[in-house]
């Protein structure tokens, strides 16, 4: 690392689980998924662009992958390496992941429900229908979309394609690291967005600890950021702006001993930041993203995350499924 001194760790270092994926599995999944997911771009801008003392700052403009975030990456993995029954496919999702499912499953020819619960974003339900998916809306949050997906797939018999807690979602979000360190070697930090955790368990798991991987949560939805304090995955708030992306009650078991060996630090940042850094990406670069989307680049927006001058950061900015958002 070329940069100053790294950001206090948070570990518990009497970790003994194991480790779900690795590097080998990555590659393998990215080489499957490749003819089927974007190679999505990055950008780098100047800290003084953004009001910044920083050299530079580099986007990974996951918002541009197909059906809107990184998700699609995670639905195809799973599609691709899983075996797909004639009932199709069923998952459960604040908005993103059913979009990516919806979209995986009409590229592939295969059935697809999808649940997603009420505060899940017009936009994305719209795009769950035009992707030709069976949409049913229940109950008020994630867990609750949940619980009627796994009662679906028990009558159906329709494969559970988990948003965040299954070896293969994992693998698929891991590519983002794996194209990103391709995309640009010199990384010194990368600020990731925290739900349920699947992305930056994979990416974290593919860096290994060799970059410092930083965790962005809304102040509502702390689930990491609780489960690091308590040693094991806890139920935490789930509300806030980024709600429909960011908040389910509790991170992911697979993933959980990967942010405990490299997360290296969490950062909680207001719901005000949040609607600022999708200001400012609009004003400042006319990228429009999902609050969950903008969430990590807020953190250094905020100062909730402050990188030494000459230190090369990059912000994952996961999600653009929004509808047109008035700053005025």
């Amino acid at each position: 690392m070329r940069a100053g001194t790294p950001a206090a760790p948070i570990r518990d270092m009497t970790v003994t689980k194991h480790i779900p994926i690795d590097r080998e599995q990555v590659q393998y999944a990215e080489r499957l998924i490749r003819p089927h997911v974007r190679r999505t771009p990055i950008l780098e801008i100047e800290g003084a662009e953004i009001g910044l003392d920083l050299t530079a700052v580099i986007l990974k403009l996951e918002l541009f992958q197909h059906s809107g975030s990184f998700k699609t990456r995670g639905a195809f993995t799973n599609m691709l390496m899983r075996d797909v029954p004639e009932a199709g496919v069923v998952a459960a999702s604040g908005g993103n992941h059913g979009v990516a499912v919806a979209y995986a499953a009409m590229k592939l020819g295969k059935r697809a429900t999808i649940f997603v619960p009420t505060v899940a974003s017009p936009a994305k339900q719209a795009l769950i229908r035009q992707y030709g998916a069976d949409l049913v809306v229940t109950g008020e949050r994630y867990a609750d979309a949940l619980e009627a997906s796994k009662n679906w797939a028990d009558q159906s018999g329709a494969l559970v394609i988990h948003a965040y807690d299954q070896p293969e979602t994992l693998l698929g979000q891991a590519t983002v690291g794996l194209e990103f360190q391709q995309q640009d070697p010199g990384l010194d930090t990368l600020l990731i967005a925290v739900g349920g955790g699947g992305l930056i368990g994979g990416v974290a798991a593919w860096y290994a600890g060799t970059i410092r991987v930083i965790g962005v949560e809304p102040e509502t939805a702390p689930t990491l950021t609780w489960a690091l304090q308590a040693g094991q995955p806890v139920d935490a708030p789930a509300g806030g702006i980024a709600a429909d992306s960011l908040a389910p009650k509790r991170v992911g078991e697979l993933m959980f001993p990967i942010a405990q060996l490299y997360v290296h630090k969490m950062v909680l940042i207001s719901d005000e930041a949040i609607v600022h850094a999708q200001r400012v990406l609009w004003d400042r670069i006319r990228i429009l993203a999902e609050p969950g989307g903008a969430t990590a680049f807020a953190a250094l927006l905020s100062h909730g995350y402050i990188a030494e001058p000459n230190e090369r950061v990059g912000v994952v900015v996961c999600g653009g499924n929004t509808e047109a958002v008035d700053f005025s």
